[in-house]
């Protein structure tokens, strides 16, 4: 039990420092103190190098010998190879979704949608958050509903690298109009099991998103 909650914890802090780095908490070449770190959240040491040298792994950190842990900023091509291959994954996610969506998960969508047109014509501060977060929301239904836990785990993934990228997409009223009516397209593709159309409506809503955040295809 001791043995399980002390990997729970490790976990805990991997993911909040890693959530903190991909949503502009750190920024680039920011140093990560290990002793500032551990009381910011609670912890010891160990578990906060533990992190940092997973991290590490991830490309999200850089550790220099006898210096510390820096934070290693997502670049603009990051952005853009991830986005390609989401594309495509995007797209088989789509075209799995539409041989196995459950009834359920079409209501799930079906709400997510009408959801989102409704913050939508909103006014507030907090328009473009919830937007966004039902844009999110909309894309994990699909993962889901591939019913491939693999592909559903790599593309959560990339959801979180890019997240900040895709709250700036969906923040311009007329770019979140036009995501909202890609979703409600690829829904009826699925809702009508054509895989092709499906699949096609995903890769290029992806697409959409590259450009208008002006990333070069």
């Amino acid at each position: 039990m001791e043995e399980y909650q002390d990997r729970s914890l490790r976990g805990r802090v991997f993911q909040r420092i890693r959530e903190d780095i991909l949503t502009g908490v750190y920024r680039d070449g920011e140093e990560l103190r290990e002793i500032p770190l551990g009381e910011k959240l609670g912890v010891s040491r160990t578990p906060v190098r533990e992190a940092l040298r997973q991290l590490e792994l991830e490309g999200l950190v850089a550790v220099v010998p006898n210096k510390g842990a820096y934070v290693t900023a997502i670049t603009q091509k990051d952005v853009r190879d991830i986005y390609k291959i989401r594309s495509l994954l995007e797209g088989l996610c789509a075209r799995w979704a539409a041989r196995n969506i459950t009834e359920q998960q079409i209501e799930e969508l079906e709400e997510t949608v009408l959801l989102s047109e409704f913050h939508l014509h909103r006014d507030g501060a907090g328009r473009a958050r919830q937007v966004s977060e039902l844009d999110g929301r909309f894309h994990q239904v699909l993962y889901e509903a591939s019913d491939s836990r693999i592909l559903e785990h790599v593309l959560k993934d990339f959801h979180k690298y890019v997240k900040m990228a895709r709250q700036l997409s969906v923040g311009s009223s007329d770019r979140a109009e036009q995501s909202i009516a890609e979703h409600k397209e690829i829904l009826e593709a699925v809702k009508c099991k054509d895989e092709d159309l499906a699949e096609k409506l995903a890769d290029k809503h992806i697409m959409n998103v590259m450009k208008n955040l002006h990333i070069e295809m």
